[in-house]
């Protein structure tokens, strides 16, 4: 590690955050952090076991009553403070991102100002949330509505976007005046830590958030979601575990938000401005190396241009740099680790195997990390798994079609349904395509659609809920009625 590397994982603090202090792992455990472009561990984290979740589960409920009735617009300054403190420490963040995850310094820094949004957005909602006052149908009595906050929440956050995966779902929780219990991906702990620190420092109180990084997963999320004082959980993830999860929050009746998995079709026809489509497509399928379930996992292209827009889409992946995402001019960092790099790689194999022809890349890259080289594939067979499975990597499967009806067939024809995208300029063919596809969200010609302010989530195996947006903060509010006799109009 450089000089200012090994100073950002220094000024890290590696220990458990519970109930507001920073504590070892009661067994005293910890994990390894390792770089996935060198292979290297950068660090020891302490692994929270079952003694630990409880003793957070504790805090979030000792803490719950008082913070609810915090007052809206002190919860909406911390959130801002938070804001300001996340912009403040966007380059630190962003290296200290990139050594756990991957990706390159310029997409984290963005990631970071993206995060850093929906703290400033939920800010802003804090203040308004509303209720409503109103007379009976037969004026005999009033009906007074409020909303109220749900109450401690368990928030399971994945690796691919390791700080705007947690403010995501922070800040519409603190907004709402929640408890909570943060637990980060295995590989990717130390974001969520500085997130910790630093809103703790903006003036969240003592025991509203916890942040406990683990190895077993299963082994303490299970017993929490059981116990009957967690009233909430939301997690982003894989549609298995989202199964998983939602299972065991059955007996209690949690109330559950689910971002799970992803199949996005991406849509291009032949009167679409293939300039355009093409740095769609490059938007849709690599940002973030294609490890986003909102990534393009199956390109669509009309018949009539599906050859020219191939050719194009491959030398434009072809020119990327793939490489250590702190090096200077890298364009695509490594995969998240050796399973991740398997699972790509046999995909592909499988692909060429039915007859999909590889027109740029195809295979692993060089240097000890566990890089994939940017990969387009030209007539790809429907029946192979690339089709139907969520690629998580920098590999852009390109199949033909004929007719409109086709297109949407086709895109439709997935369990998942997170995101659609289409290039057209026809307005309203745009528009029919839109409301014919069976998903939570659309890109009509722009390859990028997620925005703090706009309601993420996806319908069918893709998930429950929404994030984001005027609605995000509804997945954290329960609606109470009290009904006011003993008046006439």
């Amino acid at each position: 590690m450089s000089e200012q590397e090994a100073r950002v994982v220094a000024q890290v603090e590696k220990r458990l955050f519970v109930g507001g202090t920073w504590r070892d792992a009661a067994s005293g455990a910890t994990f390894p952090v390792e770089d996935p472009s060198t292979r290297e561990v950068l660090c020891e984290v302490a692994d929270a076991g079952k003694e630990d979740a409880f003793d957070a589960l504790d805090a979030a409920h000792r803490a719950q009553e008082s913070w609810s009735r915090t007052a809206p617009r002190h919860r909406s300054e911390i959130l801002y403070r938070g804001y300001e403190l996340l912009m403040e420490r966007q380059e630190d963040l962003a290296v200290l991102m990139t050594l756990e995850m991957g990706k390159p310094v310029a997409e984290a820094k963005g990631e970071i100002a993206y995060a850093a949004e929906f703290l400033r957005w939920f800010s802003e909602e804090a203040v308004r949330i509303g209720g409503g006052f109103s007379v009976a149908p037969d004026g005999r009595s009033r009906f007074l509505v409020m909303r109220q906050a749900v109450g401690p929440s368990m928030l399971i956050t994945p690796w691919n976007f390791p700080m705007a995966m947690g403010t995501r779902k922070i800040g519409p929780a603190v907004a709402a005046g929640c408890t909570m219990i943060l637990k980060p991906a295995q590989q990717t702990p130390l974001s969520a830590l500085a997130l910790a620190g630093i809103l703790s420092e903006a003036g969240l109180p003592e025991g509203v958030l916890s942040v406990i990084p683990t190895t077993d997963a299963g082994g303490i999320t299970e017993p929490l979601l059981t116990d009957g004082r967690i009233r909430k959980v939301s997690f982003t993830g894989s549609t298995p575990v989202g199964r998983k999860l939602i299972e065991q929050s059955a007996p209690q009746v949690l109330r559950t938000s689910m971002e799970l998995g992803g199949n996005a079709p991406f849509l291009v026809f032949d009167d679409a401005d293939l300039d355009a489509a093409v740095d769609g497509a490059m938007l849709a399928k690599m940002r973030n190396i294609g490890e986003a379930c909102t990534a393009a996992n199956r390109i669509y292209a009309q018949a009539g241009i599906a050859e020219e827009f191939s050719r194009r889409l491959a030398e434009r992946m072809g020119a990327l740099r793939v490489g250590r995402g702190l090096d200077e001019d890298v364009d695509v960092g490594p995969l998240i680790d050796e399973k991740a790099l398997q699972k790509v790689q046999n995909l592909v194999d499988d692909a060429v195997s039915r007859g999909a022809r590889v027109v740029v890349g195809g295979g692993a890259g060089e240097g000890p990390g566990h890089f994939f080289q940017p990969t387009v594939l030209a007539d790809v067979p429907v029946e192979s798994e690339l089709s139907t499975t969520e690629i998580f990597g920098p590999v852009a499967p390109v199949l033909p079609f004929e007719t409109e009806e086709e297109a949407v067939r086709l895109a439709n024809d997935t369990e998942y349904g997170l995101v659609s995208y289409l290039y057209t300029r026809d307005l309203d063919r745009g528009l029919r395509v839109s409301e014919n596809l069976d998903a939570g969200m659309v890109g009509l010609n722009q390859g990028v659609v997620s925005n703090p302010a706009a309601p993420f989530g996806g319908v069918k195996h893709s998930g429950l809920g929404r994030e984001g947006g005027n609605v995000g903060i509804d997945e954290f509010l329960e609606t109470k009625y009290v009904g006011i006799g003993g008046l006439s109009s």
